[in-house]
């Protein structure tokens, strides 16, 4: 499989295990709410589980790709969307779909480091960068995805679980058929980590709290943003659509900005998309009945929240290197551990105060975190060479996961075998 290939194959299984198994809840919470009168305490306590079983998931998916090997982890992945999807379409309770929602976490878990494994093996790792960006790009496609769902089956929230389903099956054949069996991820040739007394605590200590107190204020909207705009602002269920478009949409450009912001102020950037995703609670609360403002809030908190991540994505790679498996996903164990915090806090919020102070006070805490942006890790000072500057954007941080015993980028088999013929000829 080429690289481009394997790109735009692994951003596909993204789509359909963040995108559909995950994100796309939030847009059928009002026609689900109705049909089994569900509370919004309820909601927010079922929008938290798939939350936690990301979280647990995550902690033993470098094992379980490890052992079982990339293909193999990305399978037993899909089989807990696909258990997923299928028991949210049958939900008759909230037992039940709080059972479907909970496999759809353990599916989002394990999806990326199966991924990052068979990218490891089988793309230059010059590449690494191109290709994790489209990767990542696949959580915006799925949840623009999701929009037709609702926009054509109104109402049938079932059957559009359903197709979810059947997309994430053909998925778990595709990924069987496609994905290399490779569970050694790290050349033997490679130095080993930095012991862990001598990573950067006070950096990753510092990453992980601004993490997971965006991913605490982005909840308010992931879980309740349709149902505010159905309960608070009268505007038809299948409106929702347009919310998730919008986000799905400028999320496409978070990557584009998530690297710029690397390469020039980390500090200011976060500071300034925190700003951003106060700003479309705030403006979503305010203007609910308003179609075009809360499309509006919709493109402003997509592009905030997908630049976020992939701000935080490059910062864990780059601290933690070495370790392959561990530093893609810390920052968002530390967002999915936000939400799962703020779900539940949202939805006991909005039952005593209502959606516009719920949103408020969510929109506030962005901003007083966004205050603080000034401690965020910027870049990392290179210890040896005082007027080094240290490269950056995603590539950079890929390029420097592996080095030799002399703390040089280690060479990329791949391309070794590429420059082979050049060198006989």
């Amino acid at each position: 499989m080429s690289s481009t290939g394997f790109a735009i194959f692994g951003a596909v299984l993204i789509a359909i295990s963040y995108g559909l198994a995950r994100f796309a809840f939030g847009l059928f919470v009002p026609p689900i709410r109705d049909e089994l009168g569900l509370t919004s305490s309820v909601i927010g306590i079922i929008g938290a589980l798939p939350l936690i079983s990301f979280l647990l998931a995550t902690l033993v998916a470098p094992l379980i790709t490890d052992i079982l090997g990339a293909r193999y982890a990305a399978v037993l992945s899909g089989a807990f969307g696909v258990a997923g999807l299928a028991l949210i379409s049958q939900a008759s309770g909230p037992l039940m779909l709080g059972a479907g929602v909970f496999a759809c976490g353990i599916c989002t878990g394990l999806m990326m480091p199966a991924l990052t494994a068979a990218m490891q093996a089988i793309v230059k790792r010059s590449l690494h960068g191109r290709v994790s960006s489209v990767m990542n790009a696949g959580t915006s496609i799925g949840v623009m995805v999701a929009v037709p769902t609702v926009l054509f089956m109104v109402g049938a929230w079932r059957l559009a679980y359903v197709s979810f389903a059947v997309l994430a099956a053909l998925g778990v054949i595709a990924a069987w058929l496609f994905l290399p069996s490779v569970s050694r991820i790290v050349p033997a040739n490679a130095a080993p980590p930095p012991p862990i007394g001598e990573l950067p605590w006070s950096r990753l200590i510092r990453l992980s709290l601004f993490a997971y107190l965006m991913g605490l204020v982005s909840s308010a909207y992931w879980i309740f943003a349709p149902d505010l705009v159905v309960s608070l602002g009268g505007l038809p269920a299948s409106a929702t659509a347009w919310l998730w478009l919008a986000v799905g949409v400028a999320g496409l450009g978070g990557a584009v900005v998530a690297d710029l912001a690397d390469r020039n102020n980390p500090p200011i950037t976060q500071a300034l998309m925190l700003m951003m995703l106060s700003a479309s609670l705030a403006l979503l609360a305010a203007s609910p009945a308003q179609p075009l403002l809360t499309a509006f809030s919709a493109l402003v908190f997509g592009l905030a929240y997908m630049s976020l991540t992939g701000l935080y994505l490059m910062t864990g790679i780059r601290l933690l290197p070495g370790r392959l498996s561990v530093g893609p996903v810390l920052p968002f164990m530390a967002v999915s551990l936000g939400q799962a915090t703020g779900s539940p806090l949202v939805g006991g919020l909005v039952q005593g105060f209502g959606y516009a102070d719920a949103f408020a006070m969510f929109a506030a805490l962005g901003i007083l975190v966004a205050v603080l942006s000034p401690f965020y890790p910027g870049a990392i000072a290179q210890a040896d060479e005082e007027e080094a500057e240290e490269e950056s954007g995603l590539q950079a941080a890929y390029d420097h996961q592996l080095q030799n015993e002399e703390g040089e980028p280690l060479e990329d088999p791949l391309e070794e075998e590429d420059e082979a013929p050049t060198a006989t000829s």
